[in-house]
């Protein structure tokens, strides 16, 4: 470890030990890079999603509070609804006209189950090929959940009920302005088989179950939106980083904390997977066309050759955007990009910048076909150099 990034990590735990946090020194530290050691970046990012307060005397009750809020949520949401289903199933007394399985109210809780199996299912789909290209999702989590776990407890957790229903999620064709495919062929090496993945041995869970358990209680939680295939590649990296905290106190909640970042961050991006946004000013569409705008005030020799191929941004960039450049670069790398963003006082203008930047990085010297391959599947790159442009554009507007 050079002296300069010893330094860079006191500097890091200066501005994390002061009582009240001054977020602006925070996020100009965070700008170029958090470090991961002592748990730095995990608390960061806490920090930078609104998560925690800038006051650290109110972390502990604040976490206490949430932690147990979350813990309701997976007796309300998962609980409850695997002990009714049990309940119906052996006690045919309980079965009446309002809760029987071929009633057609809206309302009945039997049709509420099937609406949510076939979320869960379209949920457990993506979830189970997350990051394929390595093996952290597949292996068991060191802190299992035990109130789901629990071996006293003999009802319908998520797992049984992905193995028990005969419901086939429909596909969710939820891909828009052109777009054919949500995850970059290029990136998803399919190291698993697609549909064949090692249950492990009762008492552990694997990581992506967690990940499931989040999103699905997210869908419930949000029906407006509930659940739209890419959620899982935003919950992905922010679970990844808080489960693989050096700080076991943390580690341990890793769950919830990512919930609740994730959610604030939805919160923020939202606005991208609901489809009847998708025109008005604060939709993907208008997002998509302010990349080729800033090109053009910023290189305008590159915007004209791409509209000379008659290559539109919704052709590449609606993945970009909606996904925070997750499919675009291996795990480490989109983490460095999302100290970055999650630093920016403005992100989703600041990945607007990056957008750019990755296409000016790229002078897009072929054809049209050439150029397509490219920016569909975007080849390797420095992530740092493209984040140092994506300043540079950033400081000349």
């Amino acid at each position: 470890m050079s002296t300069a990034y010893k330094n860079r990590i006191q500097e890091f735990k200066v501005a994390l030990s002061e009582e009240n946090i001054d977020l602006k020194t925070l996020r100009e530290l965070c700008f170029n890079g958090v470090p991961f050691e002592g748990g730095i970046r995990a608390l960061c990012w806490k920090i930078l999603l609104n998560y925690l307060p800038l006051d650290q005397t109110l972390w502990d009750p604040f976490l206490k509070k949430q932690r147990e809020v979350y813990s309701q949520f997976l007796k309300e949401m998962i609980i409850q609804p695997g002990i009714a289903k049990a309940n119906l199933g052996l006690s045919r007394e309980d079965v009446t006209m309002e809760d029987h399985p071929l009633n057609p109210n809206p309302d009945s809780r039997w049709n509420n189950y099937f609406k949510d199996n076939e979320i869960l299912l379209q949920i457990d789909k993506d979830v189970r090929r997350l990051y394929p290209d390595m093996a952290f999702f597949q292996r068991p989590t060191e802190y299992p959940c035990q109130l789901i776990l629990d071996p006293q407890n003999d009802y319908e957790t998520l797992r049984r009920r992905v193995e028990q229903t005969t419901l086939k999620a429909q596909t969710v064709n939820r891909n828009r302005s052109g777009v054919t495919n949500v995850s970059s062929p290029g990136k998803s090496l399919n190291l698993y088989p697609s549909n064949e993945y090692e249950v492990l041995p009762n008492g552990t869970e694997a990581h992506w179950e967690v990940v499931e358990r989040i999103l699905f209680i997210y869908a419930k939680l949000n029906p407006g939106i509930a659940y739209v295939q890419g959620m899982n590649e935003i919950v992905g990296p922010i679970y990844y980083t808080f489960a693989t905290d050096p700080n076991s106190e943390w580690k341990e909640h890793a769950e919830a904390d990512t919930f609740f970042c994730f959610t604030n961050l939805m919160s923020e991006n939202r606005d991208n997977f609901i489809k009847s946004l998708d025109d008005s000013q604060c939709g993907i569409t208008y997002k998509m066309e302010s990349v080729y705008s800033m090109l053009k005030d910023k290189d305008m020799e590159l915007y004209l050759k791409l509209e000379e191929q008659n290559i539109k941004p919704q052709y590449f960039t609606f993945r970009w955007l909606t996904l925070l450049l997750s499919q675009e670069f291996l795990l480490p790398d989109v983490i460095r990009i999302w100290d970055t963003l999650f630093s920016d006082q403005d992100r989703f203008h600041f990945l607007i910048l990056v957008c750019c930047a990755m296409l000016i990085d790229n002078l897009l010297a072929g054809d049209f076909t050439v150029n397509m391959r490219l920016l569909q599947d975007y080849p390797i790159s420095d992530v740092h150099t493209i984040l140092i442009k994506a300043k540079e554009l950033q400081d000349n507007s």
